[in-house]
């Protein structure tokens, strides 16, 4: 079995904490409530999270736009990684909806499962599921960190506009 890896560091939506082994990164987790998922763990950085976590920064000073890193989300079922697979096909800048991702999954009026399968992401900026929006271009949740101020933020970010 691969040992896991794990790195925390600072951004400009709050600490993040990237987990992954020796292939592959398997999850993302920015800080919520002052608090990370392992902060009771030592970090054990490798080669690949230290890579991850400077196209990180990179994305946050806006000098990259696509990630260029091996992403495993951890977990998840046939249905959450079907929607992860097309979350994972949207560029910088780009958006999606709820409905539009039922389809390409060939699950035509399942919008609400879609939201769950989307805020259950295990691997949010790299798999950007920020970028889904209602039909109508509303927000209307973000799971990861403080919620929708950061998917706020990750929006403004990218230059995705969204209805008020």
């Amino acid at each position: 079995m691969s040992t896991v890896h794990l790195l925390r560091f600072d951004s400009p939506i709050g600490r993040i904490e990237l987990l992954g082994d020796d292939e592959a990164i398997t999850s993302l987790s920015i800080e919520r409530d002052g608090a990370l998922p392992h902060d009771d763990l030592p970090e054990r950085p490798n080669a690949l999270l230290q890579r991850a976590r400077i196209q990180l920064d990179e994305y946050f000073a806006g000098r990259r736009n696509d990630f260029d890193l091996p992403v495993r989300p951890a977990g998840g079922t046939e249905f959450q990684r079907a929607v992860w697979a097309e979350l994972a096909r949207l560029h910088w800048g780009e958006a999606t909806s709820y409905g539009a991702l039922a389809a390409a999954v060939g699950r035509p009026g399942s919008a609400r499962a879609i939201g769950g399968a989307v805020g259950a992401n295990p691997v949010p900026i790299l798999i950007g599921c920020h970028r889904v929006l209602a039909s109508d271009g509303r927000i209307t949740g973000y799971s990861g960190g403080a919620g929708i101020p950061t998917k706020l933020w990750l929006l403004g970010h990218e230059q995705i506009g969204f209805a008020a």
